[in-house]
């Protein structure tokens, strides 16, 4: 990465990944770090262990994260994109406040799909104080991220969603309310789509036809029956039934073709206002979609 990212202002990866302090607060990272031809200090992003210990180092380095760790073959995000993400939500949130970011546990925060890595609710507790709670269907993943909250000392609370086809049903509860709502969904439609997709990434990336992802992924952080299209239309679809228990839902949303049929599905339910956030890490273009059922006026933090 370098200062052209465009990644968010606040964002404190913006001007790249800084070796020397990363290799201080985690000295195993040095072992994995190299030379690109430009002379620079970077790792191999194909190695799956550098890459775990490039998101250790970054994530006590610069989260007070001291101690973070996933099963082999989990999703290990990159942390700058993913910290992005929840700086534009604080923007989101700020513009229901008279452009005042809001810090602190009142503001709470539902991560759909938290993952064994806890990246959202870990980075987004540190930057901002807010309070979250993490739900997935995976029991393991569950199991891993209590365990990263326990040995940090970290109050995020985390669920497990017993029915695959429901999102909010069995989170949300009666008397709860969110200000955000967030989710990175998988992206794939099946297990074979996703096997392709590796594929076709590792041959662009000249590495032949390995099938492994340099960053992991579990089937469920990987694919469901209809893809991304499919997962966030029903998101869309189910929030309506808690339209009055959350100021924001939201979702990231990987092809921009796919913002269409989701316009229209939010044009159905009748959502009050919907804004799509286009966010940028060097040469790759991103996006969430945000919605809310609640009237401006009402918007209240």
């Amino acid at each position: 990465m370098t200062a052209e990212t465009k990644l968010h202002p606040r964002n404190q990866h913006r001007d790249g990944y800084d070796f020397t302090r990363l290799v201080k607060y985690l000295p195993e990272l040095e072992a994995f770090t190299l030379r690109s031809p430009a002379g620079q200090v970077t790792i191999d992003f194909h190695d799956v262990k550098a890459v775990r210990a490039l998101n250790q180092a970054l994530l006590k380095a610069y989260y007070n994260i001291n101690f973070w760790d996933i099963p082999a073959n989990y999703l290990c995000p990159p942390i700058p994109g993913r910290v992005d993400y929840i700086h534009h939500l604080a923007d989101l949130l700020a513009s229901d406040n008279n452009q005042v970011i809001p810090h602190g546990r009142n503001i709470k925060v539902l991560d759909i799909g938290t993952g064994a890595n806890l990246v959202y609710p870990l980075t987004g507790q540190s930057e901002y104080g807010w309070h979250f709670t993490g739900v997935d269907i995976d029991p393991t993943a569950i199991k891993v991220a209590q365990h990263i909250c326990q040995f940090n000392k970290l109050n995020i609370k985390l669920k497990l969603q017993k029915k695959s086809g429901d999102i909010f049903k069995g989170v949300i509860g009666r008397h709860d309310f969110f200000h955000l709502t967030l989710s990175n969904p998988p992206f794939h439609a099946s297990t074979e789509a996703a096997k392709k997709g590796t594929q076709r990434k590792w041959k662009n990336l000249g590495k032949g036809t390995q099938s492994k992802l340099n960053f992991g992924g579990q089937n469920a952080e990987l694919w469901c029956p209809g893809g991304e299209v499919k997962f966030i239309a029903t998101m869309i679809e189910q929030s309506v039934e808690f339209a009055d228990q959350c100021l924001w839902f939201s979702s990231l949303v990987s092809k921009k073709d796919n913002l269409k049929p989701l316009y229209k599905i939010l044009e159905k339910v009748k959502a009050v206002e919907v804004k799509t956030i286009d966010m940028a890490q060097g040469q790759k273009v991103s996006r969430f979609i945000a919605w809310t059922f609640i009237e401006k006026q009402q918007r209240q933090l």
